[in-house]
């Protein structure tokens, strides 16, 4: 399993040597596959191996998913009908602290890590503020709603539940290795997060939220 920030960065970092290859200007040129995690394994910051299906690869691996599903919702809020600049702003801004906690589930304790910043209280508590911005835009549920309306709230809906699935893996990751509080926090407001910017992103684009109707069906 390779991700965007335990995988590349994490392979320089590990006793294996890419193989490489020169260019066509001399220089030597790093190959993208290593063929280093051919049975399985793969290496944390630090050079130890480990099982491709450890909580720890299983938990910064889903980050990575995380990321690659915020790119989606990115994509498809720049589309939005009159934009949504700050939406855009902001998931770009949390794409880089997930890229920065997945660096630091990637490295055991008491290893060096990578000169990334952890993620600290100080992003906990903007993403509230960003929350209660939303929530001020939107108002308050008064019914439970489905995933869904307009293009953009869907894929943040999407990743929205692929950053709890993040969430439970690091809980497990913590159950049996030091974890930040920060990191559980922090995943645990940016579900929050995602799922408040879906009723922005649906209420800009005109689209209003699928309530749920609990046991009723409607008529064909």
């Amino acid at each position: 399993m390779t991700t965007a920030a335990g995988g590349g960065a994490r392979r320089r970092a590990a006793d294996a040597r890419p193989p490489r290859r020169r260019s066509r200007k001399g220089g030597a040129r790093t190959k993208i596959y290593t063929r280093t995690g051919d049975d399985g394994t793969t290496s944390l910051f630090g050079g130890r191996r480990v099982p491709k299906t450890s909580p720890r690869v299983q938990a910064y691996g889903t980050l990575d998913e995380l990321n690659a599903a915020l790119g989606v919702c990115r994509v498809e809020i720049a589309a939005l009908p009159g934009g949504a600049a700050d939406l855009e702003a902001q998931l770009e801004t949390v794409q880089g602290e997930i890229f920065a906690l997945g660096a630091e589930l990637a490295t055991p304790s008491g290893r060096e890590r990578l000169a990334v910043p952890p993620v600290e209280q100080a992003a906990v508590e903007r993403l509230e503020r960003w929350i209660d911005a939303h929530e001020e835009e939107v108002g308050a549920l008064t019914t439970f709603i489905l995933p869904g309306g307009s293009r953009a709230a869907a894929a943040l809906h999407v990743a929205r539940t692929v950053c709890r699935r993040a969430e439970r893996e690091v809980v497990a990751l913590a159950a049996e290795a030091p974890v930040a509080p920060e990191a559980l926090r922090y995943l645990n407001r940016l579900s929050d997060l995602l799922f408040s910017m879906a009723r922005v992103a649906n209420r800009r684009a005109g689209v209003p939220d699928i309530p749920w109707q609990g046991s009723r069906r409607k008529e064909p």
